[in-house]
């Protein structure tokens, strides 16, 4: 009979024991969780301007792919870095979209003669192609024509208007 008393004794203090222990862990006061609204979701039509795949960004002001006027410095035929951007986004545009077809239209200010002007629109031109086919356009997507100085945006002989007419034009025949 000592042996089970003991027993009981024993878990008794056990019991004691372990109510009276105290918490070691100081009292933390989490601050209130403020709730958060949902995030919103985002349509799945939803236009991003970054895309150069969607043809609804060819209207759109926020896309590089309305963009569609490359310049140059005077005499020159050489792509500014300003425009690489513009060129890449029509690349990856026709690079995705297979039926795409561009005319790349090359101009030139008034100074030179006509024949030397139809010659550097052209150059432009095929600057502005073999950049295009070098982000992935097919060379069947791509069309250059020279314009020379037949077609100027601006008639003044200033160097305000010669420089808007040193330029390609991009114009998309199907999209």
């Amino acid at each position: 009979m000592k042996f089970p008393v003991r027993l009981l004794l024993a878990a008794s203090l056990i019991l004691l024991l372990a109510a009276c222990k105290k918490d070691t862990k100081p009292d933390v006061v989490e601050p209130p969780v403020e709730r958060q609204p949902p995030p919103a979701q985002v349509e799945s039509n939803a236009l991003d301007p970054r895309d150069f795949t969607d043809p609804r960004n060819l209207d759109n002001p926020d896309s590089l792919l309305s963009k569609r006027v490359i310049y140059f410095e005077f005499d020159r035929s050489v792509i500014l870095p300003e425009f690489r951007d513009t060129i890449a986004a029509h690349s990856a545009y026709a690079r995705a979209n297979s039926t795409a077809r561009m005319v790349l239209e090359g101009h030139a200010d008034e100074r030179g003669s006509r024949e030397y002007n139809l010659g550097l629109g052209e150059r432009r031109g095929n600057s502005v192609e073999s950049a295009m086919q070098a982000g992935g356009a097919g060379r069947n997507q791509l069309e250059v024509i020279s314009y020379g100085e037949e077609r100027p945006v601006c008639t003044q002989s200033t160097e305000g208007c010669w420089q808007r007419n040193r330029r390609v034009e991009i114009v998309y025949t199907a999209r």
